[in-house]
């Protein structure tokens, strides 16, 4: 599972990275970084609940604000948002950040629940 961990590490260090180029790319960054930090930590030992709960917090809400042009985007057929790189349109661009933030929550919730199993099982010995 270590090597599982530290590949995802790697994965979103190299999401994080891609972002730079983008207009809003310290939050990217952030977002990424904080998903790379939970599962190299979780790789090396048991990262804080907090650090978790935090960054999974933040990667749910943001991923809520985003809902509306979700919603946009299927109501309009949902034309394809994987044709190019430079979003055309805004729908590409809040769809492409919505997909993305549902990964981070998604990587983020599975933290904490191994987190939480992992911390029962302590409990019980």
């Amino acid at each position: 599972m270590k090597y599982f961990h530290l590949l995802v590490a790697v994965l979103f260090l190299l999401f994080a990275y891609w972002q730079l180029n983008d207009p809003d790319w310290l939050f990217w960054v952030i977002m990424y970084g904080s998903v790379a930090l939970v599962a190299g930590w979780t790789a090396l030992g048991q990262p804080p609940r907090l650090l978790i709960f935090i960054a999974l917090t933040a990667a749910a809400v943001w991923m809520g604000s985003l809902v509306p042009d979700l919603v946009s985007w299927i109501n309009d057929g949902m034309p394809t948002i994987a044709g190019q790189m430079k979003a055309e349109s805004p729908h590409i661009e809040l769809t492409r950040e919505f997909f993305g933030l549902l990964l981070c929550t998604l990587t983020l919730g599975g933290y904490a629940w191994v987190t939480a199993c992992h911390r029962l099982q302590m409990a019980r010995k």
